[in-house]
């Protein structure tokens, strides 16, 4: 038996990286996937590899910082599968700039992206946990939650909101036996990691730096944030709620 048989999860930003890597592991402990993106050739693609592995998925076309496409995520995850039991927020966008770099748009789409998208989806999923007596939140943060870097106001900013909202999802509905936790991640591996480099003008240097910040000297591999994902999902973890959950390869305390 897997370990989330019968479980239905909703994975935002699901297209790729640790997204992807999530749904392919739930989806093979037994879990009926529903992939979350603002790209449907990703979102399908990811889809198709749950399917390939003997998996159950569906792809819904989804921008998180818009409430109707949010709402109708949810409701399309409960006609197909009949309930939400997992919600694992982790689309996230970053845009490089300081506080006087960044236009208005800049700052709406990353703190819309990070933020209000985990709001939303947290929003809407919540009731139906409720409907099926709990559930489990788990949204992204970041070891930037914790620690600035140059030229990352919004992304910082909305890292750190995370933490908040997370503490307060906690707060509010653990009466309801809904677990929200976050998950501190590091340096990975992803395409969100690659543009960020490339829109740095220094790509190796930002490599060198994050790889000499990594206590581990190397890149966290998606599956391995997806692996704590899980557990965070399993009754394992009964007793965690409302707390940073750290995957940093030993960034923080470097």
């Amino acid at each position: 038996m897997g370990r989330l048989d019968g479980k239905v999860a909703i994975i935002t930003g699901a297209g790729s990286g640790i997204g992807r890597a999530s749904a392919l592991l739930f989806a093979q402990e037994g879990a009926k996937v529903v992939v979350a993106d603002l790209s449907e050739s990703a979102g399908m693609e990811t889809v198709g590899l749950v399917q390939a592995a003997g998996g159950d998925a569906l792809f819904a076309a989804t921008d998180v910082r818009r409430e109707a496409q949010v709402e109708a995520m949810v409701n399309q995850t409960v006609a197909a599968f009949g309930k939400v039991d997992i919600l694992y927020n982790n689309a996230a966008i970053e845009i490089r700039g300081s506080a006087t770099q960044l236009s208005e748009a800049d700052w709406d789409a990353t703190m819309g992206t990070n933020v209000k998208g985990s709001w939303l989806c947290s929003k809407y999923a919540i009731p139906e946990m409720q409907k099926v007596g709990g559930g489990v939140i788990i949204n992204s943060a970041s070891t930037l939650s914790y620690r600035v870097a140059d030229e990352r106001a919004a992304y910082v900013a909305s890292k750190g909101a995370i933490l908040q909202l997370t503490r307060s999802l906690a707060m509010d509905y653990s009466k309801d036996n809904i677990r929200a936790n976050c998950l501190v991640i590091g340096p990975i591996d992803t395409p969100l990691l690659s543009q960020s480099m490339a829109d740095s003008g220094d790509a190796q240097g930002v490599m060198d730096w994050l790889l000499d910040a990594s206590l581990l000297g190397r890149l966290g591999d998606p599956a391995e944030v997806a692996k704590v994902a899980l557990f965070l999902c399993t009754p394992e973890a009964s007793f965690m709620v409302g707390g940073p959950i750290v995957v940093d390869g030993g960034m923080l305390v470097h």
